[in-house]
């Protein structure tokens, strides 16, 4: 899945202003993580004066909100190979590059959201809008015939995603190019054979 950019929507001075202030946030918080993210820098960074970064955001938790929030109005669609594996794979090697880069933002934003309320709150809105999107890459294994009807979309997506935060985020091991296929794989497998069916599905048809 695509790391977290802000993508304010366009609009006169006010949108750019806070497209500025939001890119300030980002680079700040992947230079100093969230205990050297402070309104004072985030301002001079954006060029803003810090009156104007307060009365908005109030403080650095609504900035982080904002930022995450941003992130969901973008256009981004998962990938679409034309196989379950493939699609699933291309997007665990999304996850790999995000978490991957430098500096580290999507690493900083989800350890910021065990610091901040706001942040937290956001961060959910915004992975919820993900997986409902990646939902689809579900429905197309469904209409090809590799899945069963009942298979439930957000436990299958979660488990072929779950892999690479386990390995990245709490490992911190280094990136391994096998894994984002071979998670990809070990889900679509199980998912075919019916480990992910809803039996409440089931027993509707």
């Amino acid at each position: 899945m695509r790391p977290p950019r802000p993508r304010p929507r366009p609009g006169g001075r006010t949108a750019r202003t806070r497209e500025r202030v939001l890119d300030a946030v980002l680079a700040e918080l992947g230079e100093h993580g969230f205990d050297g993210l402070t309104m004072e820098a985030v301002a001079a960074r954006a060029g803003v004066h810090r009156a104007t970064v307060y009365r908005r955001w109030s403080d650095v938790g609504g900035l982080l909100a904002d930022v995450l929030d941003a992130a969901g109005d973008d256009d981004w669609r998962p990938p679409d190979t034309g196989s379950l594996e493939g699609d699933l794979a291309a997007l665990n090697r999304e996850i790999q590059t995000a978490m991957a880069a430098e500096p580290p933002i999507m690493a900083a934003l989800i350890a910021a959201s065990f610091r901040s309320e706001k942040a937290a709150e956001a961060q959910q809105r915004l992975w919820e809008d993900r997986y409902t999107r990646c939902e689809t890459v579900v429905a197309r294994a469904v209409h090809r015939g590799e899945l069963p009807p009942s298979t439930d979309a957000r436990r299958l997506l979660i488990a072929a995603t779950a892999p690479m935060y386990h390995h990245l985020v709490l490992l911190r091991t280094p990136p391994d190019p096998g894994l984002p296929a071979h998670a990809a794989r070990t889900a679509a497998l199980a998912a075919a054979a019916g480990a992910f069916a809803d039996p409440a599905q089931g027993r509707a048809c």
